[in-house]
């Protein structure tokens, strides 16, 4: 079966202009474009902590699998209590929970049954041991309304039907999905093989933590924000370092990581202005596409499919400054390596109120640095952090979110709501 070109995927689209492509266009393209790597295999139930399942959980057994009480108090038969009167019942047993009594209490009976214990048959209500009127070794009292038929009752299969599908094949699992699963005596589950992701700095000017730092040179910080950024994702990485500017030592680079790696990541070297060498034989090793995209900061950026000596990786080819490099990577890049890994990918937007006007032209699409904070009345609002220049990063280290300001939006003025992006669950 032919693979999928780049070409067929834009073939879509019938505004497609390269030179001045929406995020909107550019995010479906690249997920029409990934396919996700179909290897899976099986880790111990504590290994597979923030692995992405491979294959839906099905329950074993009904959960609870016995109908319980969800209160330390007394399991009674409902048709006993009456409406106009107190009801007084006889104490005739305990029931402990992990200890099935096989007790049948009849008209006008009760047991004593402690949180979780196993409801004796023909009883179907639970009355807090606090809500009884009074209390002997032998009897309770109950006034009227204080409980109704049914009351704190579990019953079998509440959580989950034996057979039914406890997690869905796709998820990340997180510590409560650990818990879920044990609750089920499972020992083992299926995980997508982690994904394997290259990445390294283009640039003559770039010098690695130690060197020393001449004149016009910068300390390379795009390699430690990605080695964060895919760190979290749960991605197994190799570090290339910085490569020069040359050809040989570009492609060397590119086929290296090719062939070891299901994706690979490179930044700086893909605007306007950069070697024409770079784009040249990242086109020439596969099917590569160069846009100029409508946001801000981030509007260049390479993407496909690179090949050497029978292997492929994906190619994400990402601009230098440090924030473009970062919004590039969390709008394009993470979303394609979680498809890739056979994730869901979480909808992190909610709404918020801008604490000042922002200026915006319509047009293009905008990610602007903002803390998020809950003001006077209550509602959520939104402040921006200040000078939004692409390479601030220490404006990315105060943020705690991204305010994202559509390509339809103008100015936004106080008040308004924007949508916001938090970096809680995306960084």
């Amino acid at each position: 079966m032919k693979n999928t070109t780049l070409n067929d995927v834009t073939s879509c689209l019938s505004d497609y202009d390269p030179d001045a492509l929406p995020v909107r266009h550019a995010q479906r393209i690249i997920n029409d474009f990934i396919t996700p790597v179909g290897a899976i295999e099986q880790v111990a139930l504590r290994s597979a902590l923030d692995r992405v399942l491979a294959a839906d959980i099905i329950s074993p057994i009904s959960v609870p699998a016995h109908d319980n009480s969800a209160m330390d108090g007394y399991a009674l038969r409902g048709a006993d209590l009456s409406e106009s009167s107190a009801t007084t019942l006889k104490v005739i047993a305990t029931v402990y929970a992990g200890r099935p009594s096989g007790i049948v209490p009849q008209a006008g009976e009760c047991v004593r049954i402690m949180t979780g214990g196993v409801m004796p048959e023909g009883c179907d209500s639970v009355i807090p041991q606090e809500h009884v009127a009074s209390i002997s070794e032998t009897a309770i009292t109950i006034n009227p309304g204080t409980i109704r038929t049914g009351d704190n009752r579990r019953f079998a299969g509440e959580d989950l039907m034996a057979g039914s599908a406890a997690i869905a094949k796709g998820k990340i699992i997180r510590p409560a999905d650990l818990g879920l699963i044990a609750s089920l005596g499972i020992a083992e589950v299926p995980v997508m093989r982690r994904l394997r992701v290259a990445f390294f700095s283009t640039g003559d000017e770039l010098r690695s933590i130690g060197e020393p730092l001449e004149a016009g040179c910068v300390y390379d910080s795009n390699r430690y924000t990605l080695f964060g950024m895919l760190t979290r994702l749960g991605c197994d990485i190799v570090d290339m370092g910085i490569v020069r500017d040359d050809p040989e030592a570009l492609e060397q680079a590119l086929r290296t990581a090719c062939e070891n790696v299901d994706a690979v990541i490179t930044s700086g070297g893909v605007s306007v202005g950069a070697a024409d060498y770079t784009k040249q034989i990242m086109a020439e090793l596969g099917d590569v596409t160069f846009w100029k995209i409508g946001m801000r900061p981030g509007r260049p950026l390479a993407f496909g499919r690179i090949n050497s000596n029978g292997k492929s990786a994906f190619l994400f080819g990402l601009p230098g400054n440090p924030v473009a490099v970062m919004v590039s990577f969390y709008f394009f890049a993470r979303a394609a390596l979680l498809r890739m890994m056979g994730a869901q990918a979480p909808q992190l937007l909610v709404k918020a109120r801008s604490a000042g006007a922002l200026r915006k032209k319509p047009g293009r699409t905008e990610y602007q640095r903002g803390i998020l904070s809950t003001n006077e009345h209550g509602e959520q609002q939104v402040r921006i952090t200040g000078s939004q220049g692409s390479g601030i990063l220490r404006s990315m280290s105060e943020a705690n979110c991204m305010v994202v300001l559509h390509d339809e939006q103008g100015n936004v003025a106080a008040g308004d709501l924007v949508d916001v992006i938090l970096f809680e669950g995306l960084v």
